[in-house]
This record gives C-alpha cells, sequence and structure tokens, in this order.
C-alpha cells in the first residue's frame, strides 16, 4: 500500500497530491501504523507539524540542565552568582515563606548571592556555590527539580519543585533564557506558536532590589527580538498566571488584568492556576472580580486549571461562568454530563496534558484518561506539555502517547495542532495566518510523505527521560 501510493502521487506531481491528502494520508498513516517500529514512528512524530503549545508553564519547562548552565553563566545571566543548599546543620533563626511553610530542612533550595550574604555563618556553611558542586553534589541538584524517581507524585512536584527553584525564576534573564531554550526545541519539532505563562513581577536584581515590571518585561523583549529566537520559526507570547489559593489572589487579578491590557502585543491572556485540591481557589471565588474587570477592560481572554483534581465536581462549569474560553487539563469533566454536553462543537478547548496527568497520579493509566472519548465527542481538544522539563518529555512524547494510547487516525493527529491555532488567544488577524501557514506547511508534509514515505531515522534521546521509560525500545541501541 505505501508503494502503491508513493508511486501514484509520483506519478501526478505534487500539485494534485491535496486532493489526495486526506484519503491518501488517512491510508497511509493507518499502514505506517501497523508497520512502524517504535523507532519509526516517533521519529514520524518528531518531524510531524504540531501546531502550538498552549499550557506551558515557563518555570517548569526548563529542564534541570538548563537552569544549571544559565544559572552558573554570568555572562549571560545577568551577572547573577547562584548558591545551593547541600547540607542541614540545623542553624536554626530560619524564617518561613510567603504561605507560611519552612524550608529550612529542604536541600537544594537555592539563592541568590544578595540573599547569601545576608545568613550567619551557620547559615551559610549549608550552601555552596553552584559552579562548585561536585559531581554528585550536580546531579543531585538537577534530580532535585525532575520527577526522577517512582515513589515521586504530585507532593512532590508541588511542595518542592518550585521552592528548590526558589530565586532562580526571579531573575528575569535566567527565565528568558529558559523561553529562548523552548522556542528552539519547539521550533525543532515542528511547533510554531507558544503561550507560556510567566512571572513579571517580584523579579530580583542581583543586589537583591526589584525590578520594575516594565524593566522585567523588557529583558523578555529583547530575547524575543534576537537573532536566536528569530531562527526558531516559533512565536511566543505570555500568559500571566495568578495562583488562585493565594490570599491576595484578587489583587494579583486586578494588577495582572490592567497590565495584560497595557501590553497586548505580548500578552494573550490570563491563566487562573494552582493546585484545585486546596479549596481556597475554587473558581467561584473569583465572579465577582472578574465581572468588576470585564465592566472596566476590553475583554482578556482567560484560561483556567479545571477537572485537574480527583473528585468528581462541576469546577469546570464554574470556569465556563467566569468566562473561560480553555479548560487547563478538563480530566474530571467527563464526571459532569451537563458541562460535557455543553462543551460538544462549543468554542471551549480543553488543553490535554498526559503525561503530566498520568505522573502526578490524576490517572493511574492512559486507560483512565478520557482524553479519547473528548476527542470522538467532538470537543475540541489539543496536546500541550505543562510542566514538562520536570517531566523529561517533549511535545513528541505526547503526541507518540496519543497515538499508541489512543489509536489516532491521521485526521485526530492533525486536528490536534489546527484546535491548538484555532483555540490560541492570538488576535484574529494573527490567528487566521496562523492557521494558513499551518495549511500550507502540513500540504507540503503530506505531499512528500505520500510521495517519498517517510525514511528511517535515528532517534537520540536521554536515556532517562519520560519516553525512554515509557517505551525502553525507544532508547535500545538494537
Amino acid at each position: 500500500m505505501l508503494r502503491v501510493l508513493s508511486a501514484l502521487v509520483g506519478v501526478i506531481g505534487f500539485g494534485y497530491a491535496g486532493l489526495l491528502s486526506a484519503s491518501g494520508m488517512d491510508e497511509w498513516f493507518r499502514t505506517f501504523k501497523a508497520e512502524a517500529t517504535p523507532k519509526q514512528m516517533y521519529a514520524f512524530l518528531a518531524k510531524l507539524l504540531k501546531g502550538a503549545d498552549l499550557h506551558n508553564h515557563l518555570t517548569g519547562a526548563g529542564f534541570s540542565e538548563w537552569w544549571y548552565d544559565i544559572a552558573t553563566d554570568t555572562e549571560r545571566n545577568g551577572g547573577y552568582h547562584y548558591y545551593t543548599k547541600v547540607s542541614v546543620q540545623q542553624c536554626g533563626g530560619y524564617g518561613t515563606d510567603e504561605f507560611g511553610g519552612n524550608r529550612q530542612l529542604l536541600l537544594f533550595r537555592t539563592i541568590q548571592d544578595s540573599t547569601y550574604q545576608t545568613l550567619d555563618e551557620c547559615q551559610r556553611s549549608e550552601y555552596k556555590a553552584l559552579e562548585r558542586l561536585t559531581e554528585q553534589e550536580k546531579q543531585g541538584f538537577l534530580n532535585s527539580i525532575r520527577l526522577d524517581k517512582a515513589h515521586e507524585g504530585r507532593n512532590e512536584f508541588f511542595e518542592t519543585h518550585w521552592n528548590r527553584l526558589n530565586e532562580l525564576p526571579e531573575n528575569p534573564h535566567a527565565s528568558a533564557y529558559i523561553l529562548l531554550k523552548n522556542m528552539q526545541a519547539f521550533g525543532r519539532e515542528g511547533l510554531q506558536y507558544l503561550e507560556t505563562q510567566i512571572k513579571i513581577r517580584g523579579n530580583l536584581k542581583p543586589d537583591g532590589s526589584l525590578y520594575s515590571p516594565e524593566d522585567a518585561l523588557e529583558v523578555y523583549r529583547d530575547v524575543l527580538a534576537s537573532d536566536e529566537a528569530k531562527a526558531t520559526g516559533v512565536t511566543a507570547k505570555f500568559q500571566f498566571m495568578v495562583l488562585r489559593f493565594a490570599p491576595d489572589a484578587e489583587d494579583s487579578l486586578r494588577w495582572m488584568y490592567e497590565f495584560a491590557d497595557q501590553h497586548r502585543d505580548l500578552f494573550a491572556g490570563i491563566n487562573m492556576a494552582g493546585r484545585e485540591d486546596n479549596d481556597k481557589g475554587y473558581p467561584l471565588r473569583f465572579l465577582s472580580t472578574l465581572r468588576e474587570l470585564r465592566h472596566q477592560y476590553p475583554a482578556v481572554p482567560l484560561a483556567f486549571h479545571a477537572g485537574e483534581v480527583d473528585e468528581p465536581n462541576q469546577h469546570v462549569r464554574d470556569t465556563l461562568l467566569l468566562g473561560a474560553q480553555r479548560i487547563g487539563h478538563g480530566v474530571n469533566t467527563i464526571t459532569d454530563p451537563d458541562t460535557l454536553l455543553l462543551m460538544r462543537h462549543g468554542p471551549y478547548l480543553i488543553e490535554i496534558n498526559l503525561i503530566s496527568n498520568l505522573l502526578l497520579e490524576y490517572i493511574d493509566s492512559y486507560s483512565q484518561h478520557p482524553f479519547g472519548e473528548y476527542l470522538r465527542l467532538d470537543i475540541p481538544v489539543a496536546l500541550s506539555t505543562d510542566d514538562r522539563g520536570m517531566w523529561d518529555s517533549t511535545m513528541t512524547d505526547e503526541y507518540y502517547v496519543a497515538v499508541k494510547e489512543f489509536n489516532l487516525s491521521w485526521r485526530e493527529l492533525t486536528s490536534l495542532a489546527r484546535n491548538s491555532l484555532q483555540h490560541s488567544f492570538l488576535p484574529p488577524d494573527e490567528k487566521k495566518a496562523a492557521l494558513d501557514f499551518y495549511a500550507e506547511r502540513l500540504a507540503k508534509f503530506t505531499a512528500e510523505t505520500l510521495a517519498h514515505g517517510f525514511p528511517d531515522q535515528d532517534t537520540d534521546l536521554e536515556k532517562r527521560s519520560f519516553i525512554c521509560k515509557y517505551q525502553a525500545a525507544l532508547c535500545s541501541k538494537e
């Protein structure tokens, strides 16, 4: 079948390939799925054009090695020096973080030099400059901000990872570097658009004083304007993230709404995030605040983490009442039939995070994930990576899991990328241009695949990565 299709398109030429692309690629991909080795399938999906990543926490999207590299590169990181905790000496005198949690015993909690200088001699003895770590200590630092052990789950992730990074993401030069690394990696995977959640308030200068939000944003602007960023072929825009269970979440939302309205060229929208099992962040808490803001400002697009919880509830429905256009995760939407019906064929998209949902134990296996049900009920869905640096995963990994676990057809596979662009928070003219560009790229990819097939390629993967643990055959030398 593969040879017949390839020969046929070869005879009639690429100009006619578009007429064959729908049925032709359906048949081609059906046969390819049946015949391809795991490595061949992964290599194909790595080259597949994927549209956008709409659910991306920039801090969590940085691989451990990227954080270490920028933290120890004073020329590129703005002149910062960093220390990380490598021992516990029970020095005492420790304060608490902003939510009351004492972090005295947390190894690999990272601070910048201005903070280090405020510690007493005993406290300083617990810390070591990042560039002076032994190989064992460095490996400990790298492993401390990724879920790399079987016993680690959501508590390790929510309660320690962010507190270990601590002051590193508060350096806008470091975070902008993580943005660039993501753009470069996504460009190699065939993505063309990224909406990522960034922190623009509370950024620290090397001396410990605060950046103004405008000055911090200028650091990101400079990176986006660089030749390195332009060479990726990826367009990036930002979302503000409101930590929904924080005591001052309403005030943060008001500030972010105003700032996003003033910087619509870079800020695509606002994302309400945070552990959904913390009841202080329940969706309807923000109803009156959002109604107040919609009275004052032109519409700012809204995404909301909802349905990322074990219990059945109606948080997704309540989120739609708030005005959300996209639902992050939506795992438990399937337990709310009325909302499920409301979302069929509707304007709302569910941002699907397969790997995240498994590693954080919202599902025990992919057989429990409702992604296939949503997709085949015509609820708009798109794959996204969430905190991929902490999973050691890629967008290709998400696509590979989706194909393997849910037997996607070619039409379903390409609908994911199309949905991601259609439901992006890009302005209408930019969205149309992005969709047209995707259609052109996909037509070329389809025609070339039908004409020539897909050549065998080696897959170069880190053996510690998520995908190697998911399917060992991808990382074997045989």
